[in-house]
C-alpha cells in the first residue's frame, strides 16, 4: 500500500484479546485493507482480572492473525501497559482502529477518541462497525457461556475454543472460578 518513498501507513487496534473471537477476526481483517501495518496491541490489563495471561492471549491472537490473508498488509501482535498514545508514538503509528458492535459502544469510543486527539491530534481513530453476523458477540458473552457449557464454537476460532475448554476444565477440576460471579447468562 505505501507507495515508492511515503512513509507506511501503520495503524494500532488495542483490546484486551481475552480471548480473541471472531468479531475481533473480521476487525482485524477488514481494518487491514486500510493500512500497510497493523498493530494488534494487546493490553496486560492485570487489573480487569483477565481469564488467560497476557503470554497466552498473545499466542492466540499471533495463531489466529498468522492464518489470515491480509493482502501484503504487516499484521503482528505486541503486548502494551503503557497509555495507549504512547504506545501509538512509539510504533509510529497515525490511527487508532476501534470496532463499534452497537449503539451503546459508540459513547464511550467517542468520548476515548476526543481524550485521545486532545493528547495527541495527529493519530486518527477510525471505527469500523461490526459486521452484521458479529454484532453480538463480546469476549465477556463468550466466556460466560464457555464456563456455563454453553457451545460458543459460532463466536471463536476453533483453536481459541479448546483453549477455552481446557481453562473451564481445569477451574472445575480445582473447584476455582477465581472469585469471578457468572450471573448474567444464568439468571436471564
Amino acid at each position: 500500500m505505501a507507495e515508492q518513498g511515503h512513509e507506511p501507513r501503520i495503524a494500532v487496534y488495542p483490546g484486551t484479546f481475552d480471548p480473541i473471537t471472531l468479531g475481533h477476526l473480521d476487525i482485524i481483517r477488514r481494518g487491514a485493507r486500510l493500512c500497510d501495518r497493523l498493530i494488534i496491541a494487546v493490553a496486560r490489563n492485570a487489573g480487569k482480572g483477565p481469564l488467560f495471561g497476557i503470554d497466552d492471549r498473545l499466542a492466540m491472537v499471533r495463531e489466529e492473525i498468522a492464518a489470515l490473508d491480509t493482502n501484503a498488509t504487516v499484521i503482528e501482535a505486541q503486548a502494551f501497559d503503557t497509555l495507549l498514545m504512547h504506545f501509538c508514538q512509539e510504533v509510529g503509528a497515525s490511527a487508532i482502529l476501534r470496532g463499534l458492535r452497537a449503539v451503546s459502544d459508540f459513547e464511550y469510543e467517542f468520548q476515548m477518541a476526543g481524550m485521545n486527539a486532545r493528547l495527541n491530534g495527529r493519530i486518527e481513530t477510525v471505527f469500523l462497525m461490526a459486521s452484521e453476523r458479529q454484532q453480538f458477540i463480546s469476549s465477556r458473552f463468550v466466556k460466560e457461556i464457555g464456563r456455563l457449557g454453553g457451545d460458543i464454537s459460532s463466536f471463536v476460532p476453533p483453536k481459541v475454543a479448546a483453549r477455552l475448554a481446557e481453562r473451564f476444565h481445569q477451574e472445575s477440576r480445582n473447584g476455582d472460578d477465581d472469585g469471578k460471579k457468572v450471573q448474567t447468562l444464568r439468571d436471564s
